[in-house]
């Protein structure tokens, strides 16, 4: 099975937020949706990052629960490690073992074209 495969499945919906919103608004967005990650993308379209539920906490963390005036891209993961439609159940999984992350951005030719989970 490919990425491709699974995102004929889940679909290529993907939530996105910009990095000058403020974190509690991300925060709120990840509850309202129920889900792990955001992909964090500038007003021209290139992925700048990713902010996830974890990335909260550690902000919480960090502020001592205090994030007025954080903004997403305080805290979001800017290093980012992507899959392509092509790769395979088992190239997933290593990608996201060895990186240990949760979620992979689906990279086509420079172009975003979906977001993979560990639960996908």
């Amino acid at each position: 099975m490919t990425v491709n495969h699974i995102l004929k499945e889940k679909g290529t919906e993907i939530v996105s937020a910009q990095p000058d919103m403020p974190l509690l608004d991300v925060a709120a967005m990840l509850a309202e949706r129920r889900i792990g990650a955001v992909l964090i993308v500038e007003v021209n379209g290139k992925v700048a990052g990713i902010i996830s539920e974890r990335d909260v906490v550690r902000a919480v963390a960090e502020r001592s629960g205090d994030l007025t005036g954080a903004k997403v891209a305080d805290f979001m993961t800017r290093d980012l490690i992507t899959c392509t439609p092509d790769d395979t159940l088992d190239q997933l999984m290593s990608l996201m073992t060895e990186g240990r992350v949760r979620h992979l951005p689906v990279m086509d030719n420079g172009k975003l074209c979906g977001l993979i989970s560990i639960g996908d």
